[in-house]
């Protein structure tokens, strides 16, 4: 910045200005500070700035599964808010194991960032306290009781309900669930689809499975092996593990949901492509991360500095892949 000031002319703190975006700068002023850095392949570098002002201007995200679209809507979220609001984002990645994450959010520390927005951490409850007591931490899709921590999450609980409850209705009886095995909210879904099944008198079925399509896969070959008669409907972990299932159901010569009526969880841009037609669970993504990224501003700014527990209402999104059960 000293090298641009002085071939600009200018003061080193008028580039600071003109680099931040400043509309304190005059046009002929900005025009030749832009001029100089270019001349010089000057490019400001975040982190220096942050050490130097001593105030970040970067937000850490953390993604739990690369590989899930309902994490990059939640991204687009926070990402829209933070540039509002004069912050970039560095995202890193855990690739849904505890280890991988701690290093992940290590990583992300090294950056120095104002605040860490952790999506469906499966990282022990102690690593999340750890990387609170270095910045501002928010979760988004995992609950926390620590009073350092704020978290946005949907009632999980509710919505797994309302995938029964609407099987229920269109006549099934027959309903089994693939959980998310460890993955966040996993619990909380499953506590939902038992619940509501003992309450229209139906026997709960639950099939150990990931958030993932090839669990999902491996999930509907063991209900093809195990089940005589086979579940007329699945209320699967996610809208990815809900592909698999479907995909899996396919190429065994079954159809959906004229054999077997499939609900998702998430309602990510994959349910509503017209080949799948998902009937899912919708989760408000793009909020969610509005959200996340408003109460970590909060708690950068000192305005706040109680717990945020936000708790969004899921609702039920019908498509093509629920129906009646066949006679």
């Amino acid at each position: 910045m000293e090298d641009v000031a002085a071939r600009a002319g200018v003061s080193r703190a008028l580039v600071s200005l003109v680099m931040r975006g400043s509309p304190k700068v005059s046009q002929e002023r900005r025009e030749a500070v832009l001029r100089a850095a270019e001349e010089l392949g000057y490019s400001p570098h975040a982190v220096a700035r942050s050490l130097a002002s001593r105030t970040s201007t970067l937000l850490g995200v953390m993604v739990s599964d690369l590989h899930n679209p309902f994490f990059a809507e939640i991204v687009d979220g926070v990402e829209a808010f933070a540039r509002s609001e004069g912050f970039e984002l560095i995202i890193n990645t855990g690739g849904r194991s505890a280890t991988r994450e701690r290093a992940a959010v290590e990583s992300l520390l090294s950056f120095r960032p104002a605040g860490l927005v952790l999506l469906g951490p499966v990282v022990p409850a102690s690593g999340i306290a750890a990387a609170a007591e270095k910045a501002p931490v928010v979760l988004v899709a995992r609950e926390s009781r620590l009073s350092s921590v704020d978290t946005v999450n949907d009632d999980g609980k509710h919505g797994a309900a309302v995938a029964v409850d609407h099987l229920v209705e269109l006549g099934h009886r027959r309903i089994v669930h693939l959980d998310g095995g460890r993955g966040s909210q996993a619990a909380v879904r499953k506590r939902g689809y038992v619940a509501a099944m003992r309450k229209h008198g139906l026997e709960p079925v639950v099939l150990s499975s990931e958030y993932t399509d090839s669990a999902g896969a491996k999930a509907a070959g063991q209900l093809l092996e195990r089940f005589d008669p086979l579940p007329t409907a699945i209320v699967a972990a996610n809208d990815v593990n809900a592909v698999g299932v479907i995909s899996a159901l396919d190429e065994a010569g079954l159809r959906v949901p004229h054999d077997v009526s499939v609900v998702g969880y998430d309602n990510t841009s994959l349910a509503g492509l017209a080949r799948i037609g998902l009937t899912t669970i919708d989760q408000p993504r793009r909020e969610m991360g509005r959200l996340a990224a408003e109460a970590l501003l909060q708690r950068v700014r000192g305005s706040r500095a109680e717990p945020v527990r936000h708790l969004l209402q899921p609702r039920l999104v019908v498509r093509s892949t629920t129906g009646s059960p066949s006679s």
